[in-house]
């Protein structure tokens, strides 16, 4: 049975703890409030360039842009896996890297060829330990993440697709729906997927472009891509902050019950040894008299 001495010090240990991972928390709370705030900000700019985008789809058959290739059959697919740099996020890098790897053992088993790119240490930790080969790999993206470091590996894989090295290009990353919801999902950047809105009865208002339609489409497919990387990578690290806070939170509140259930152990120490030893000073006292 532990002596009264050694419970009191993992008490005192276990409450360091707790201030740690509190402050960690607290930290977390800060991080994610700016990164939602970066998610709201630019979820507008991709909604609007999607819906132009989707409102000149009409044209994807009269205009020759490589990003609307669309293979008989599919041979080779690129794979980006977006985890965090650190660790101590609960189920966030484990939960997207099975899903990575799912999908590869899924391609595979159809016969398409798969190169997989990993952005985190984590995920570059994760491949290595299971002997997968990265094409390429990135530790860049983090908190300051942002419109430069998603153009440069838009620009990267545009360039793979339209040469075709690669027939598809995918992204593995957390989605952000709202604080208390985010999950893994894939997403199919490369070839561009483009509906007709007007397919659906709803013809809309006549707009007149200047200068056509068809330059204007070819313009805004490269800026379509590269706004997808931004808001993917924005949602993940909003994700990361996120599920980072859920984890200290549940580690703060874990420590907080088992340092009672220590002072209630070490109470209940104290006052058997206190009983004992007014037992034995009695015992001692009714032996001399």
């Amino acid at each position: 049975m532990a002596t009264p001495r050694e419970i009191k010090k993992r008490i005192n240990s276990v409450k360091n703890t707790r201030k740690i991972t509190r402050t960690m928390e607290m930290v977390s709370t800060a991080k994610a409030k700016k990164a939602t705030n970066k998610v709201n900000a630019a979820k507008p700019y991709a909604d609007l360039t999607r819906e132009l985008v989707s409102s000149l789809s009409s044209l994807a058959g009269i205009i020759h842009s490589p990003y609307l290739r669309k293979p008989d059959k599919i041979r080779k697919v690129a794979i980006l896996a977006i985890a965090a740099n650190r660790g101590l996020c609960g189920g966030f890098n484990s939960n997207l890297l099975r899903m990575v790897k799912n999908r590869i053992e899924e391609l595979k088993s159809k016969g398409v060829e798969v190169e997989v790119h990993a952005a985190g240490k984590k995920a570059i930790s994760f491949f290595k330990f299971a002997k997968v080969e990265l094409v390429t790999s990135y530790t860049n993206i983090d908190d300051k993440a942002g419109s430069k470091e998603a153009n440069d590996l838009a620009s990267y894989f545009m360039e793979r697709f339209a040469n075709e090295s690669v027939d598809s290009v995918e992204i593995i990353s957390t989605h952000y729906y709202s604080a208390a919801n985010q999950k893994p999902e894939i997403t199919t950047v490369l070839p561009l997927s483009m509906e007709d809105t007007n397919a659906k009865g709803s013809s809309g208002p006549e707009v007149l472009y200047e200068p056509d339609p068809k330059t204007i489409l070819e313009n805004l497919l490269p800026m379509v891509i590269k706004t997808t990387f931004v808001k993917i990578i924005l949602e993940s690290v909003a994700s990361e902050h996120i599920a980072r806070r859920v984890a200290m939170k549940a580690a703060t509140d874990a420590a907080g019950e088992m340092i009672k259930l220590l002072t209630r152990g070490y109470n209940r120490v104290r006052q058997a040894k206190i009983t004992q030893e007014i037992s034995e000073i009695v015992g001692g006292a009714e032996a001399i008299s």
